[in-house]
Formats: structure tokens, sequence, C-alpha cells
């Protein structure tokens, strides 16, 4: 087995057994890893409490197919900011699920990694928003190779840019006005700011207005739910505390 440093983002961690700790890390070197902490629960010399949701890590792991073995786990930052508010906590925990569940394991995404960490360095410092949550699943869904169809119709082609606005279909999918009678409307603006979002690598650059969010919450989501085998359990959650949809 390689033995191997990296930084890492937690995701996810379950306890095993009497003071075990399994847990599935995003790294940026490897991807997506899961890896067992053989007595995480007790010895601080090794973990010091460094297994928190949605930590940033530097972690030692031997490298295996299926289970990795975590031998050492540092602290870059826990997010204090973060773990403060209810509502921010909502976010990031629905931001690390989303990314679990579209992340394949063991394949290296280093602009994924780079844009979580910017959302969550996003949620320490700042009062989470609506607007960021659309800019981060959109980006997350175009670099998973889901980008959003905001081009062109899905039936026949036609350019949306420059229209009077589009369809969404059920799959997450856009029509135009022609084809798409019957299916929920979505404004030009909508389509033009999530455009943007792809276009502009900050959080903060692009703030929807109350109509665009929901109409963009509406593409965003019915895309998401198209590619996963059962809702996320954050989402829940978030909805709860935050009152999004």
């Amino acid at each position: 087995m390689e033995t191997v440093h990296c930084e890492a983002i937690l995701l996810s961690s379950m306890e095993y057994r009497e003071s075990d700790v399994i847990a599935t890390f995003f790294t940026l070197e490897h991807g997506k890893i899961r890896g067992l902490a053989r007595g995480a629960k007790s010895s601080r010399k090794r973990f010091g409490g460094a297994l928190e949701s949605f930590a940033r890590l530097r972690i030692q792991v031997r490298l295996k197919e299926g289970l990795c073995t975590v031998t050492d786990a540092d602290v870059v930052t826990i997010f204090p900011g973060i773990r403060g508010d209810l509502t921010r906590i909502a976010h990031a925990a629905y931001a690390c699920e989303l990314a679990e569940r579209f992340l394949p394991e063991g394949h290296e995404l280093p602009r994924l990694f780079r844009l979580m960490e910017a959302y969550l360095q996003r949620l320490d410092g700042a009062p989470s928003t609506p607007s960021d949550r659309r800019f981060f699943e959109a980006n997350l869904l175009n670099i998973v190779g889901y980008r959003l169809p905001l081009e062109a119709c899905h039936a026949c082609g036609a350019e949306l840019a420059g229209t009077d606005g589009a369809y969404v279909t059920a799959a997450g999918g856009l029509r135009c006005r022609t084809c798409g009678r019957g299916d929920r409307p979505v404004s030009a603006e909508t389509l033009r700011l999530l455009r943007r979002c792809l276009e502009t690598g900050r959080f903060g650059a692009v703030v929807f207005p109350d109509d665009a969010l929901v109409d963009a919450g509406e593409i965003v989501a019915r895309a998401i739910a198209a590619h996963l085998e059962r809702p996320l359990k954050s989402l829940s959650f978030l909805r709860e505390v935050a009152g999004e949809t």
C-alpha cells in the first residue's frame, strides 16, 4: 500500500466499532476516498478531534482499492464562522453531501476541490445566501460533466440567448418558447444569470433577484434530481433552517 499526504475536506463520517471512524474525504490529489481511522475517537495525538464535518485537513493515508487507512490528520481550519450559525451549517452540510454524491471515487477534480474550498471560506466569513448556493450548484454540475443546458433548446436546437426566456423540463433541460408549451416558464434574465455563474469564478459576483432565484432553483433542482437515485438528506435540513427550496 502506498502512503501519501493529502489536502482534504471531510465530507462525512460515521462511528465504527468502539473507537474507530469511517470517513469520506474529498482530496485535492486523489479525489474522493473513504478511509478507516483506527482509534480516532480516543487518539488525540494522531487525530485530535480533526474528523469534524466539512473541516479542512491535511491527512496521511494508506491508499488501496475500497477502504483506505487513515493514519494521521491535522486541522487546517474547522471554519469556526460556519459552526457558530445553524443556517451556515445547513449550507455546508448540503454542499458536502452534494459533492459526495456526485464525485466518483479515486478521480482527482482539482477545480471542484477549489470550488468547495472557496464556498466553505465564503460561508465562514459571510452570511449564507441563496445566490451563492445557486453559484455553487451550477458550477459543481459543470465540473462533474452535467453542465446546465443553457445555450440551446433541447428539442429543436434553437439558441436561447437573446430570446424572451424558455421552459424547463422535468429533467432540468430547457426548451424554447415554441417547443416548450406546458412546461414551467423561466425568464431570459434567469438564463443570463446562470450563464454568468459559469463564466466567473468568484462567489458574490452573481446576485439573483427573487423571481430569478426561484426560476434558477427550479432548473438546478431538476437537473440535480435527474442524476441522483435518491433525495439528498441534507436538503430537508436546509429547507427547515433556512427556508430555502
